[in-house]
């Protein structure tokens, strides 16, 4: 099935702006941890600052939206496309008939791993499931699977724990995407009663049984993936409306539409997963309370500091899933992006997809390298740093800290803009003791006090043999 760019590119806009709308939340109802190794376990999570999101699936084989057009709604990132797309029987026949040509024989979580920690990455989500309910691990619960498709005879055909075994063996912080409502199990979408939309096709309440199937169904699989694939540090959920009816925030659009209770005992969900895990993070998307051990808004970036935890998931191109043709945001953007999440007290998780044939686009691992190349400099301003909410942003500089004596301003620089020659930055209290230096540089440079602003004179010999950056750093030493 072909999509012309311009229909995909609509489509997948359409749906990052729409569709599942985890936006910024309302910091007040965050519930932080109590349990001691929860808390470690986010403090060093929010020590990492820059993590690598993966959809992969049946989907990224029709170049299409994750698993969005097999829900039946009336909506442009439901849309189908292709011969099958007049019904939606026969379309979701064929969609689940992909599982019997899948096989990414070029599949080789190494060179994923190792690119992603030269650009300074340093945790990972990768997707064991998505809405269609096809595993990317080898489940016990159903065959609808990775290793029940052709790639199943290859000796590395349970992906999910080669992928998770490759990116830690790295030193990265291993986390699970796993989607909560499941479109293929009979649990949920019963075959009795066609499905109207993304919801359950019964009524749980009417049909308790059904639904109690569902939910040990649910347990079963995380259990599997909490117990049988080496240490794990997130638990990743999303569908956000698979939820109790009381956790209805009526306010926004989409939690309004839900049209009935979707309670799957999140409470026993995540008590068996720190007996097997100790300190997992959970992260119940879009439900607050307990289970959301920290906030993650999607493709948005708030426009202020926030005190809580949280992360921003975002694609490098326009797409969740592979598309033949991406539309990839440069490195001086994506560079830009994650200095203004940390200087906001957040982290970038950022999506790449993966090809049918198990691989990156190769403009993917360019921006890579070209981050990396950023980060080897300057990536003391970015880890075990927090937002500066004292400063805050002012016209191109964001600043993080760490600790009480260090500040960093990084200049958010235009393509071809050299380093300024004269910098002022107010809100800074300095003694006359303190130290500025470009990172970079060893050099310490000359700084006054100016009508309550500290001026910093950059020197036109370092200007010269300082390359033209993305962005540049100042480390301010009190």
């Amino acid at each position: 099935m072909k999509k012309s760019f311009s229909f995909l590119l609509t489509l997948l806009i359409t749906h990052t702006l729409v569709a599942q709308q985890h936006s910024e939340q309302n910091h007040s109802k965050y519930m932080a941890p109590s349990d001691p190794q929860v808390k470690q376990k986010l403090s060093q999570w929010q020590n990492v600052k820059f993590g690598l999101l993966m959809h992969w699936g049946l989907y990224s084989q029709w170049g299409i939206v994750e698993s969005w057009s097999l829900c039946p709604e009336d909506e442009g990132w439901c849309e189908r496309k292709g011969p099958y797309k007049d019904n939606w029987f026969e379309y979701k026949k064929a969609y689940e008939n992909l599982q019997s040509t899948f096989n990414p024989t070029q599949f080789a979580p190494e060179k994923w791993a190792a690119a992603a920690k030269n650009a300074g990455m340093k945790y990972v989500v990768f997707t064991t499931k998505h809405h269609d309910g096809f595993c990317m691990f080898d489940t016990k619960q159903t065959d609808y699977k990775i290793t029940k498709s052709p790639f199943g005879s290859n000796p590395r055909s349970n992906i999910a724990k080669e992928v998770f075994g490759a990116f830690r063996n790295e030193g990265f912080m291993v986390g699970a995407y796993f989607s909560k409502p499941d479109w293929h199990t009979n649990d949920y979408w019963w075959s009795y009663f066609p499905p109207k939309d993304r919801n359950p096709s019964y009524h749980p309440a009417k049909y308790p049984q059904k639904w109690e199937s569902f939910k040990k169904f649910t347990y079963n699989q995380i259990e599997e993936l909490m117990s049988d694939y080496g240490k794990m540090d997130i638990l990743w959920l999303d569908g956000g409306w698979v939820r109790p009816f009381s956790s209805i925030d009526t306010t926004v659009s989409w939690q309004k539409a839900i049209p009935f209770d979707q309670d799957i005992d999140m409470a026993r969900i995540a008590k068996r997963g720190r007996e097997l895990q100790p300190g997992l993070l959970v992260v119940d998307r879009t439900v607050s309370g307990e289970f959301e051990n920290y906030v993650t808004p999607e493709h948005q970036i708030p426009d202020h500091y926030m005190p809580i935890p949280w992360e921003t998931c975002m694609t490098m191109g326009d797409s969740w899933s592979y598309i033949p043709k991406e539309n990839f945001k440069s490195a001086r953007k994506l560079i830009h992006i994650l200095a203004d999440i940390v200087s906001k007290n957040g982290n970038l998780l950022l999506n790449i997809a993966p090809s049918p044939d198990g691989d990156f686009h190769a403009e993917a691992y360019q921006r890579l390298e070209e981050i990396g190349k950023w980060i080897k400099v300057n990536g003391e301003a970015i880890y075990e740093t927090r937002g500066d909410n004292e400063v805050g942003k002012q016209g191109k500089w964001v600043f993080t800290h760490k600790g009480t004596n260090t500040t960093y301003a990084i200049y958010l620089a235009d393509e071809g803009e050299a380093l300024p020659s004269n910098v002022e930055i107010g809100k800074l209290n300095l003694d006359k003791t303190a130290k500025i230096s470009l990172l970079g540089n060893p050099e310490n440079l000359k700084w006054t006090m100016k009508e309550g602003k500290v001026a910093v004179q950059i020197s036109e010999k370092l200007a010269k043999k300082t390359p033209n950056s993305y962005a540049y750093v100042l480390k301010i030493t009190k």
